[in-house]
């Protein structure tokens, strides 16, 4: 509606609308569409009624109970309003995705204007998705949802609503017609898998993606059968940026289903060098691993976890196993790296529940005494990769990862280097990371600036001891690491539950701890 206008002769009021045919026949649809329409702005796409005989050249693309999918060309095509002058024009033999509506609630109007709201609040701003109108199937008196066809609605039809939302969801970040199109990919999509992992909750295979012939990491979730939150919040934390756009988060394609054990699979890129810490120890790449290379890799890994951070997020469990790596050998550009594994990865202060989950090692000592996951638990984490990178070698490789060593964290026990083994710079900005009071520790921003200040003096420094004794520094290596030291995520309770509990930036444990019959008592002193 443009405004309001008078009849001088008559005095009668006259309502002045814009020339949009919309009509409907349905008094409810026609209320409502006039409603977004006087919400449309300049310019914009004039939201309408559409005559089913407007669609020629009409395929089914995909089915499920909800809805049926079709491509169409729209004849006349969606209306635009150019400008404040209200001026329009159409697009005229427009190709059109229908989303059909099938009729089988009490409440087929509801669901189709709750289907549309739901579009509405999520259009995007990029332009890159649009809906366009409402038609009807006169045969079998269906609603239709027309909108833009960038993505072919089959794209993301599981069969199961609560999936199909949160994939319309996440297609509805889409910022770049370049961006990855998450979908629901049917498992029969899927050749040559080929287990490759195993970790606490998940087994991870590598497959030939048959579309897109492309080679995918599938994460079979255990025990997944019933769709959760936390799966789906895994989800969001991967990366759906463009393919040639590099922000250190491993990339989501889509969500299938292991139709042998109704289990959830997420479908990851996948990485040709396998982990970090495997990766280090193959190919003779711990040989080759000059140490600008390392500060290179280093830095890729925090601008990985920059972005986590900048989400208002922390990933709880970050550590050289859920790092990846893009090729086997290291290149003469430096090796891309990834994180990955995002299960445990929240929002800041969530602290949904009491289990202490991860590597032992890497676990900052606040969180194994009961502190909720913060930011600076993953910069202690950061710390003790950045000892990997060093050294060649895992924190604490050769003692159990049991009571007593979560003990000794707690009290203040870190692992050891040697400063010509690493630029000085580099071993103090290591040990602010393993700074007991999390307050003490940087923030991402500041390891990074920190990380980038590393003179080049000290760094030629450490390159020459580095090959001077880069015999005895492989040899240092080869020690047999303690059958008990797990380097594998895993429940870490009942090595923690003894220990007191961490308040008010408490730095050292300071008071009797009552440890469990099978275990030895230990006193600590302040």
């Amino acid at each position: 509606m443009c405004g309001i206008s008078q009849k001088p002769d008559t005095n009668d009021y006259i309502l002045v609308q814009d020339v949009f045919i919309w009509t409907s026949g349905n008094e409810k649809i026609d209320d409502f569409i006039q409603e977004i329409q006087f919400k449309t702005n300049n310019p914009d796409i004039v939201f309408e009624w559409i005559p089913y005989n407007q669609f020629n050249e009409i395929k089914e693309t995909g089915k499920n109970d909800l809805m049926t999918a079709y491509s169409a060309i729209w004849k006349d095509g969606p209306l635009y309003v150019k400008n404040e002058q209200r001026d329009h024009s159409r697009d005229s033999n427009k190709e059109v995705a229908l989303k059909c509506l099938h009729n089988n609630s009490q409440n087929p109007f509801g669901s189709l204007i709750n289907e549309v709201k739901k579009h509405m609040l999520k259009k995007s701003r990029h332009k890159i998705f649009e809906i366009y109108g409402i038609s009807q199937n006169p045969v079998t008196n269906d609603y239709i949802l027309v909108q833009n066809n960038f993505i072919n609605l089959i794209n993301w039809l599981s069969g199961n609503e609560k999936i199909d939302d949160f994939i319309q969801e996440m297609q509805f970040k889409i910022k770049t017609e370049s961006d990855i199109i998450f979908k629901w990919v049917p498992y029969n999509q899927f050749c040559e898998i080929k287990k490759i992992g195993k970790g606490g909750f998940a087994t991870i295979y590598s497959a030939m993606w048959r579309n897109s012939n492309m080679k995918v990491a599938l994460k079979y979730l255990d025990d997944s059968q019933i769709l959760t939150n936390e799966l789906l919040n895994e989800i969001k934390a991967y990366s759906t940026k463009a393919v040639h756009y590099y922000n250190g988060i491993l990339k989501v394609y889509g969500i299938s289903q292991d139709p042998d054990t109704s289990n959830y699979i997420i479908v990851l890129q996948y990485a040709e060098g396998g982990n970090f810490s495997d990766w280090l120890n193959t190919n003779e790449n711990f040989s080759d691993f000059i140490w600008e290379n390392r500060l290179q890799t280093l830095h890729h890994i925090a601008n990985g976890l920059k972005e986590i951070h900048e989400n208002q997020m922390a990933h709880r469990d970050f550590h050289t196993g859920n790092i990846l790596v893009n090729t086997p050998f290291i290149e003469k550009c430096v090796n891309r790296t990834y994180i990955s594994d995002m299960g445990l990865c929240g929002k800041v202060g969530e602290n949904n529940q009491n289990n202490i989950y991860g590597v032992m090692p890497y676990v900052a000592p606040e969180v194994l005494r009961g502190k909720p996951y913060t930011q600076k638990a993953d910069i202690y984490s950061f710390g003790m990769i950045m000892y990997f990178t060093a050294t060649g070698r895992q924190p604490f490789d050769n003692r159990a990862h049991d009571h007593l060593l979560a003990l000794d964290i707690c009290d203040g026990l870190r692992p050891e280097i040697n400063e010509p083994e690493a630029p000085k710079s580099y071993i103090e900005l290591m040990k602010e990371c393993w700074d007991p009071n999390p307050e003490n520790r940087p923030d991402i921003n500041k390891f990074i600036e920190s990380l980038c200040n590393i003179s080049m003096s000290e760094i030629k420094e450490a390159e020459k001891y580095r090959n001077t004794h880069l015999s005895s520094l492989n040899s240092d290596r080869q020690i047999i690491t303690h059958p008990q030291a797990v380097y594998t995520s895993r429940l870490l309770n009942s090595f923690t539950e003894n220990l007191p509990k961490y308040f008010n930036n408490s730095e050292c444990l300071g008071c009797v701890i009552t440890i469990n019959p099978n275990y030895d008592s230990h006193i600590v002193d302040d």
